[in-house]
């Protein structure tokens, strides 16, 4: 059984960042609209799908079908939902998993607590175009996440402080006074480290010094990076630390989107409305596309929609895989914890060496939990601690030269495959956040209305970086 901290708040963490921080979120309170909700259904678990849709088996389905879509996850979805509705193309979505929701899935545990099965998801977003459109298909409540970090100070003593550092972050582990903007800046100022020779950060680590200086960069990234990439920041790319965030205020919020909120009743109803109300879409889970495909059963269709590995479309070539990082989720069920909850806030990340996990998460802190764990009915708490790895389900690229460069490969490829769309995170070799998946799909599917080809308007890597491992 996982420990019990001491000295835990009596309540969840609060889900809105105090003034004026708060202000800047334009989601203000609960909007957007779930038809399922709407049409009776009050239940808060994920909707028991038909035996038809579980049995794997899509010679049920039709027999002809204007697209195949290869993965129930947010790319997968939003095609087959706007090629439905707005030009009343039939689908078959597809999934190896046993549900639909790609890693955005959730569920309710038997204790009644909501919880990821793929690590937290924070939904935000720069584009009114993806809010717009998301609201669609969910009630979305305000949130500001935060996130909170266990590092030792200056004297070795273990400290909960704000990450990414903010003032807070900087006088608690380093003794110091900053009470302003201008103290912040002057103090990071002097801790620069710029590259040597004057030239352009030629790793991680000259890349982390030029944006924190040795004092954060020990405390907090070197060892982090570590746990996440299995090197150190020495041993990667320049780019992977580039953007270390440098904030001179005192705002918490680990993101700075203008509309950052939280699905009422879980990721998973957003699918559920997507996919399962449409008489033109067909869902199949448990359904593996390669032993369909060699097995004859798939139908026909006119254009294949592809979202899994874009390496495992083409192991036919013979060419090497890509390299990706995974994540392993231990998880605990902790019976009796003090006050109700394990730690201090949702998630809690641990940047020293001296742990093997890089944050746990205690999903019993999220806003949008079930009513009976928000009437105080449910007494344990669910963590799960994650560890990063290089075998398992693959979640983020490893970006160095030789993996891009073998992407390439795949790609002129997959620019050459007659009637397939490669589309989202792992067909494109790029770690998409959610809202970048959704505006990608969704500037496909204008493509195809525009050109009648469903193809990207932009490459990958002009939607700039995800946010990445955590």
């Amino acid at each position: 059984a996982a420990p019990i901290r001491a000295g835990m708040p009596s309540g969840p963490f609060p889900a809105r960042a105090p003034s004026p921080w708060a202000e800047l979120n334009r989601v203000t309170g609960v909007c957007g609209r779930d038809a399922i909700f709407e049409e009776g259904t009050a239940s808060e678990l994920p909707l028991e799908l038909p035996s038809e849709v579980r049995s794997g088996d899509p010679s049920t389905a039709p027999r002809e079908v204007d697209l195949l879509v290869v993965g129930a996850g947010l790319s997968g979805a939003v095609i087959a939902e706007r090629c439905s509705k707005e030009l009343g193309m039939s689908s078959l979505v597809i999934d190896r998993r046993d549900h639909i929701g790609g890693n955005c899935y959730d569920y309710v545990t038997p204790q009644g607590i909501r919880a990821s099965r793929y690590g937290a998801h924070l939904f935000h977003t720069n584009y009114p175009k993806v809010w717009d459109y998301i609201t669609q298909f969910s009630e979305w409540m305000p949130y500001d996440h935060r996130v909170r970090g266990r590092v030792p100070d200056k004297d070795g003593v273990e400290q909960l402080v704000p990450i990414p550092p903010v003032q807070a972050t900087v006088n608690t582990l380093f003794g110091e006074r900053i009470t302003s903007d201008e103290e912040m800046q002057k103090w990071y100022d002097k801790q620069r480290v710029p590259p040597p020779d004057g030239v352009e950060a030629r790793n991680g680590e000259e890349a982390a010094l030029s944006r924190v200086g040795p004092l954060l960069y020990e405390k907090i990234f070197k060892h982090y990076t570590k746990k996440q990439w299995d090197k150190y920041p020495a041993e990667l790319d320049a780019s992977v630390l580039q953007r270390l965030p440098c904030r001179t205020s005192a705002d918490e919020r680990y993101f700075g989107d203008a509309w950052q909120a939280l699905p009422v009743r879980g990721y998973t109803r957003i699918f559920e409305n997507m996919l399962l109300r449409d008489p033109n879409i067909h869902v199949r889970v448990n359904c593996d596309f390669f032993a369909e495909r060699a097995a004859g059963r798939l139908p026909k269709y006119r254009t294949l929609v592809y979202t899994g590995p874009i390496d495992s479309y083409f192991a036919q070539a013979g060419m090497p895989k890509l390299e990706y990082r995974s994540l392993h989720f231990e998880e605990a069920y902790v019976e009796e914890p003090e006050e109700g909850f394990y730690q201090e806030a949702m998630v809690v990340n641990y940047p020293s060496p001296q742990v093997p996990f890089t944050r746990i998460v205690e999903y019993k802190h999220m806003a949008n939990q079930t009513e009976a764990v928000k009437r105080g009915d449910v007494r344990g708490t669910l963590i799960a601690k994650e560890t990063s790895s290089d075998t398992g389900e693959p979640y983020y690229p490893v970006p160095n030269g030789p993996n891009q460069a073998l992407f390439e490969r795949y790609r002129e490829l997959a620019e050459k495959e007659p009637g397939v769309c490669f589309v989202g995170r792992l067909a494109s070799y790029k770690y998409f956040n959610m809202d970048q998946a959704i505006l990608n799909a969704l500037e496909m599917f204008e493509s195809l209305r525009e050109t009648g080809r469903l193809e990207p308007k932009r490459r990958p890597e002009d939607f700039g970086p995800g946010d990445g491992p955590k």
